[in-house]
């Protein structure tokens, strides 16, 4: 599998005027009940998709205009967020954010290859976070796998591999902890590994260098209810 970031171009929305600068940032996040209620029983699953649907425009879309106008134009979102695929980490509704407001990738565990050949589209964004999260299948993946042993799930396995080098960190560093503790050091060595390896792409260079893009690592640790961050340079 490729490493290389591939991003859509598209339609720039119009500049922000001094009055409108921060507007995305006074406007209160959209709410979703937490947790959601459960769909009626034994309801057919496109259904389930259809009537959240529904609710979606009649207590979110349809109130909130001066939100979802602006984004018809074109979207200029602060923050690009790596997120893991896993169905319960939904980095919109854990962080607050507002649609428009992040440029979200998910993928498994989180990782990001390093810059190959391909072509790259940038969002003008300011911020870049990565995600890592408590429990996670493809980081147990990754440290259960052996050295010789056929993959199980070939596609799981490959890309996983992004992570090797924080792998062999935590088998030297941490090898007396137990395995669950091992995967909890590494949820956040592979988002490190993540950080190192977008530093490898042009524009995130040029970005660091001129003050005027951050990288932030993250954890969301959903077992316990909490979510850390620390930036790296």
């Amino acid at each position: 599998m490729s490493g290389c970031l591939c991003l859509p171009c598209y339609k720039k929305a119009a500049p922000k005027t001094d009055s409108s600068a921060d507007s995305n940032q006074n406007l209160k996040p959209w709410t979703v009940p937490f947790p959601p209620p459960p769909p009626p029983k034994g309801m057919d699953p496109v259904e389930r998709l259809k009537s959240g649907f529904e609710k979606f425009k009649t207590d979110v879309y349809n109130k909130k205009p001066e939100l979802f106008t602006p984004l018809k134009d074109g979207q200029a979102p602060t923050y690009m967020v790596f997120s893991c695929a896993d169905s319960r980490c939904c980095p919109s509704v854990t962080l607050g954010l507002n649609p428009g407001e992040a440029f979200t990738v998910r993928n498994i565990a989180s990782m990001i290859g390093p810059y190959d050949k391909y072509a790259v589209c940038a969002l003008k964004v300011k911020v870049i976070v990565v995600i890592g999260h408590s429990r996670c299948g493809g980081v147990k993946a990754l440290l259960s796998m052996q050295d010789g042993v056929p993959d199980t799930f070939h596609f799981v396995e490959d890309w996983v591999r992004i992570g090797y080098p924080a792998k062999k960190k935590v088998q030297t560093e941490c090898a007396m902890l137990p395995f669950d503790d091992q995967c909890s050091v590494l949820e956040r060595g592979v988002v490190n590994v993540s950080l190192e390896n977008l530093k490898t792409y042009p524009f995130v260079k040029e970005g660091l260098a001129n003050g005027t893009l951050k990288l932030v690592g993250g954890h969301y640790d959903f077992v316990n209810g909490k979510f850390e961050t620390w930036e790296t340079s």
